[in-house]
């Protein structure tokens, strides 16, 4: 009982805010803040955003090396996502040395075969900042600045407050605090904010080797006799998380929902600890684990909606070898995700659609950059990276239909968050509000 309490205690004084999840003391009543106007067509939505940059060619066009390092050697290297044959020859992507091992699909048919793909979706912006705001506020303002909250409500706030979904309803999983992403669960709109975010979770910084040194125990030091590693953690919380705590805000979840986050975070602990975390098949990368604990958090609470992050790929700038390993096992997090919401979690299984969208793409030429296969690297600045895809599953979501083409471009990224909005029942909301990019509208509609 008494390192129960010690822990309590712990939280509390360091917050866990500090630790990759950001949730604080800001109360609102549980249940609707308002009452929607829309209709909820899925119980629960999972976004996944390819953050870091995906080219058509090596992903939706399947066409591995042949349109990229002058190899005439066509593929698809994401099986679970897309429908086609894996690549024959020159196989860089898998485990093993060289990445000579391609991984098993997890899923018996794509998800392409059990959904929607739009082929051909026009990007907002080339750039990963502008890309993963149109993804969160359905529009990419040139006026904001790195490392600054959203100026437009992101889809967390739009569902929280017209939706009235719980904190602990709407959830980021974000693949790290760098740069802008642990901002984005909500905006500085002065109609929007705070009380209306969703809450943000690092998991690769909450269970790296300097998280757990100095959150797993939640230790109580002493303020005498143990001021050296009392100084070492507020120097740790103070340089990692300081983008988190200078935000300002505080989010609204209920002493309930603060309770049982904690938790939540003593469950994940113990399970690190125990070696008996729900893994992917192989997790190798950053973004397998991230993928990990997101399964964690839809077992545990079950939200409406859950946004993930990958980002692996953006090792494409110099290493295209790194690029497609990065794809290929985004794929695989993909595919234990919904295996994983199918089976093990009968709550969400049969009423969870899921959407997948890259947030930019990548170069038609490369850079000069040679990786260990002496192959061209590729960045992201010209129209080819605003081509994009976007796939769909789910109940009601049709099975096996494509949408558009090269020559015929359907949807834009902003379209994503907008599907969103439109599944959970906010989207006449988010259209009255006024504040997304033009031509932005469900997918759904455009079906």
């Amino acid at each position: 009982m008494k390192k129960t309490t010690t822990r309590r205690d712990f939280i509390k004084k360091t917050g866990l805010a500090a630790a990759g999840i950001s949730f604080a003391p800001y109360i609102l009543p549980s249940g609707r803040l308002f009452a929607p106007t829309g209709n909820r067509s899925s119980e629960h939505v999972v976004m996944v955003a390819f953050a870091g940059g995906v080219r058509q060619q090596e992903s939706v066009l399947k066409r591995y090396l042949d349109d990229s390092q002058g190899e005439p050697y066509p593929g698809n290297i994401m099986y679970n996502m897309f429908s086609g044959a894996a690549p024959e020859n020159k196989i860089v992507y898998g485990t093993g040395t060289g990445g000579l091992n391609p991984i098993p699909a997890i899923l018996s048919n794509s998800l392409e075969s059990q959904g929607t793909v739009f082929k051909e979706v026009t990007a907002l912006s080339a750039g990963h900042f502008g890309g993963l705001n149109s993804l969160v506020q359905g529009s990419t303002t040139t006026t904001q600045g790195l490392k600054q909250r959203p100026i437009n409500p992101t889809i967390f706030e739009y569902l929280r407050r017209h939706g009235g979904y719980s904190a602990t309803d709407a959830w980021f999983v974000g693949n790290g605090i760098g740069n802008s992403t642990p901002l984005l669960n909500h905006s500085a709109h002065p109609d929007y904010g705070a009380e209306y975010a969703g809450n943000f979770f690092a998991p690769t910084v909450t269970f790296s080797d300097i998280g757990a040194q100095f959150m797993a125990d939640a230790k109580i030091y002493h303020p005498e006799n143990e001021l050296a590693p009392m100084y070492k953690l507020q120097t740790f919380l103070d340089l990692q998380f300081q983008a988190l705590t200078s935000a300002g805000g505080s989010i609204g979840n209920s002493e309930d929902e603060k309770q049982n986050i904690k938790a939540f975070m003593e469950a994940m602990y113990a399970k690190v600890a125990a070696g008996t975390l729900d893994l992917p098949p192989v997790t190798d990368n950053g973004d397998l684990y991230t993928m990990a604990f997101a399964v964690e958090v839809l077992k545990w609470f079950k939200p409406a909606f859950m946004m993930v992050n990958l980002s692996a790929v953006d090792s494409c700038h110099s290493n295209f070898s790194g690029y497609l390993g990065a794809l290929h096992r985004a794929d695989h997090a993909v595919g234990h995700l919904w295996n994983k919401i199918q089976t093990d979690i009968p709550e969400m299984s049969g009423q969870t659609t899921l959407l997948c969208t890259p947030e930019c793409g990548r170069n038609l030429q490369p850079n000069n950059i040679l990786d260990q296969n002496d192959w061209l690297s590729y960045d992201h600045s010209d129209t080819n990276s605003l081509r994009v895809w976007t796939l769909l599953a789910g109940p009601s979501i049709p099975a096996g239909l494509s949408i558009g083409s090269e020559n015929n471009p359907v949807g834009l990224v902003s379209d994503t968050m907008m599907t969103v909005a439109d599944l959970l029942g906010v989207q006449p909301e988010v259209q009255a509000a006024g504040m997304t990019a033009n031509g932005t509208t469900s997918l759904l509609n455009q079906l």
